[in-house]
C-alpha cells in the first residue's frame, strides 16, 4: 500500500476561488472584508507567514493592512491599538502574530480582541463555544485539519483519533473539533507512557509536536490517515514533519506532505473566517 497524498494546496486553491467569489459578492452589497495583522518585532518566521497572509487576502480581494511595530512596543500601547481596532468598522478580523515579545502578555492580548473579529479563533469565550459545539470562529490550523480529513471522503464519526500534542493552539482544539464529529479521541503527549501503544489502534493520527520525523512507521496502524502538522528545518535547510513520511507513506492510506499539506489550509481557515465575521456584521 502506499498512500494518498492529501493535497492541502490544491484544497486551499479550491476553498479560495469560492472565497473570492464571496468577497465578490459582499462588495456588490458594500462590504470589503478586512483584515488587520499586528506583528511585533522582526522574527523571520512570523515575517513569511504575515506575507503570506497578505498574499492570500489581497488574491481573494480582501483589504489587508499589516501593522508593523517595534519589539519595544509597551502592552498598554497594543492594548489600546486594539481598541481602536475593534472599533474600527473597516476591519472584520483582528489577528496579533504570535509569539509575543516576553514582556506583553500573549493571554491580556488575546482577550482584549472583541470576540466578534477574533479571526483566529483563540479568544476564551470563542474557545468556549467551540468546545460546547456552538457557533463560533474556530482556531485556523485544527479547523483546516478537520477540512482535510473530509477531502478524504471518510465518515468521522465513531473513528479511533490519536492526537500526539496538546498546545492551545493545534492538539487540544483539533481533539475537540473531532469529538463534535463523533469521532472517539486519545491525546497524547510529553508524559504519556507508550505513545506507540495508543497509535497503533488509531484509525486516525494527528501528529503536532514539533520534532523531526517524531512518528516512525511501526507506530502507525495499516490504513490510518496520518495528518503531519509539524514544520521543522533540518540542519541542511529541508524542511520536514513530526512523520517520518518517506516510511509512513508506505503505511498510511492518506498522508498530508510537509511543505503543502495543513500550511496552506491555515491561512485559508484564517479568510474563512474573516469573511464569515464580514457576513456577520451585515
Amino acid at each position: 500500500m502506499t498512500a494518498t497524498i492529501i493535497d492541502g494546496k490544491e484544497a486551499a486553491k479550491e476553498m479560495r476561488q469560492q472565497l473570492a467569489e464571496e468577497v465578490s459578492r459582499l462588495k456588490e452589497k458594500g462590504v470589503t472584508p478586512g483584515l488587520v495583522v499586528i506583528l511585533i518585532g522582526d522574527d523571520p518566521a512570523s515575517l513569511s507567514y504575515v506575507r503570506g497572509k497578505k498574499k492570500a487576502a489581497e488574491t481573494m480581494g480582501m483589504h489587508f493592512k499589516l501593522d508593523h511595530l517595534e519589539d519595544t512596543i509597551e502592552e498598554d500601547k497594543l492594548l489600546s491599538l486594539i481598541d481602536q481596532y475593534n472599533q474600527d468598522d473597516s476591519f472584520h478580523g483582528i489577528l496579533v502574530q504570535l509569539p509575543l515579545p516576553k514582556h506583553i502578555s500573549e493571554k491580556a492580548v488575546i482577550e482584549r480582541i472583541s470576540t466578534e473579529k477574533d479571526v483566529d479563533g483563540f479568544h476564551p469565550l470563542n474557545i468556549g463555544k467551540m468546545l460546547l459545539g456552538e457557533e463560533t470562529f474556530l482556531p485556523c490550523t485544527p479547523a483546516g485539519i478537520v477540512e482535510l480529513l473530509k477531502k478524504t471522503n471518510t465518515d468521522l464519526s465513531g473513528k479511533e483519533v490519536v492526537v500526539i500534542g496538546r498546545s492551545n493552539i493545534v492538539g487540544k482544539p483539533v481533539g475537540q473539533l473531532l469529538l463534535n464529529e463523533n469521532a472517539t479521541v486519545t491525546f497524547c503527549h510529553s508524559r504519556t507512557k507508550d505513545i506507540g501503544a495508543h497509535t497503533r489502534k488509531a484509525d486516525i493520527l494527528i501528529v503536532a509536536v514539533g520534532k523531526a520525523h517524531f512518528l516512525t512507521a511501526d507506530q502507525i496502524k495499516e490504513g490510518a490517515i496520518v495528518i503531519d502538522v509539524g514544520v521543522n528545518r533540518l540542519d541542511s535547510g529541508k524542511l520536514v514533519g513530526d512523520v517520518d513520511f518517506e516510511a509512513a507513506k508506505e503505511k498510511a492510506s492518506y498522508i498530508t506532505p510537509v511543505p503543502g499539506g495543513v500550511g496552506p489550509m491555515t491561512i485559508t481557515m484564517l479568510a474563512h473566517n474573516t469573511v464569515k465575521s464580514a457576513k456577520n456584521r451585515m
